[in-house]
């Protein structure tokens, strides 16, 4: 039996996570306030939930679950890094998940479960996608919807 493991196609899994740095991004630059919050969060989360599923399922990756798993875990790590580089910049000290471990822990788990429902998601559309839809069956021949007839 010859069984290989899934790797995760780390490019796609890389711009998927860089492209969900729009969601901190937005909160720097003070967009989130600007436009309002909590609904420019959620807004944002759900887009980039919605690229992630459509790339992914028009890809011709495998394992989209592992693909957008990964990506969770990857802007997790990318927006704790980012936390860690501009928070004593802006903020004048560290802030973010690397301030407490468990922090840290609890930030990968919840955008690795996000990745998660997204993959899942994903999976199901490029299953809709590739699935050929059936022809509708002909007329039943000498009834027509519409026709004129005798009725009983």
């Amino acid at each position: 039996m010859n069984t290989t493991l899934a790797r995760p196609h780390w490019p796609l899994v890389a711009g998927l996570a860089a492209f969900a740095l729009i969601r901190p991004l937005f909160s720097i630059a003070g967009w989130s306030d600007a436009l309002g919050k909590p609904a420019t969060p959620l807004i944002l989360t759900a887009v980039i939930s919605v690229v992630w599923i459509g790339v992914t399922a028009r890809s011709r990756v495998r394992e989209p679950v592992l693909q957008l798993v990964a990506a969770g875990i990857g802007y997790a790590l990318a927006s704790t890094l980012l936390a860690a580089v501009l928070s004593p910049i802006l903020e004048g000290e560290l802030q973010g998940p690397l301030t407490n471990p468990i922090a840290l822990v609890m930030v990968c788990l919840t955008n690795a479960a996000w990745g998660a429902v997204c993959g899942v998601l994903a999976q199901a559309l490029r299953s809709r996608l590739r699935t050929p839809r059936a022809a509708p069956p002909p007329p039943a021949s000498g009834s027509a919807p519409g026709s004129s007839g005798t009725r009983a």
